[in-house]
């Protein structure tokens, strides 16, 4: 099935972090995530600036959802930082009118690492991608997983159609 104008929307991800927030967004078919920024502060809670880049980003890029990566530790718990981001969440939710999908982020940044590593870029070079590359390394996540739940639906669709014949 076609996709129709009125269903293509981009998507935005988001890698929060104490001090920095990764940005990367989707290509308007939904299909790949390019690193577009990292936003940075001075202090960890004084975010208003942040919130105004990233409403600001939104309306250039037209995004109609937001897929936060969400640290949960390797045991599956949540610590403070998860805490901190629900409570961005929320606040994003409020200030966008958006729907902000938690998107589980462990390793992301260890991913983006060894690729910037294998890729020779320094380190120094490193540090100043690294945000931006863990939040295209989330929203890729997220948008392999639906269009896998479209294959997966469309399967399912033939199969059912299979059995009436």
């Amino acid at each position: 099935m076609p996709i129709s104008n009125d269903q293509v929307q981009r998507l935005i991800g988001l890698d929060f972090g104490s001090k920095t927030v990764g940005v990367a967004v989707s290509d308007p078919l939904g299909l790949t995530a390019q690193a577009l920024e990292t936003i940075t502060r001075k202090q960890e809670n004084k975010l208003r600036r942040t919130y105004a880049r990233i409403e600001e980003l939104i309306r250039e890029y037209q995004v109609g959802k937001i897929v936060l990566g969400f640290p949960k530790n390797m045991n599956n718990t949540e610590g403070e930082r998860a805490r901190k981001t629900l409570s961005f969440k929320a606040d994003l939710e409020r200030r966008t009118g958006l729907e902000v999908v938690l998107w589980d982020e462990r390793l992301s940044t260890v991913s983006s690492e060894r690729v910037l590593m294998e890729s020779g870029v320094r380190r120094e070079d490193r540090k100043a991608v690294i945000d931006k590359m863990a939040a295209a390394w989330i929203l890729q996540g997220y948008l392999d997983y639906l269009a896998f739940k479209r294959t997966d639906e469309s399967c399912t669709d033939q199969d059912d159609n299979m059995e009436m014949l």
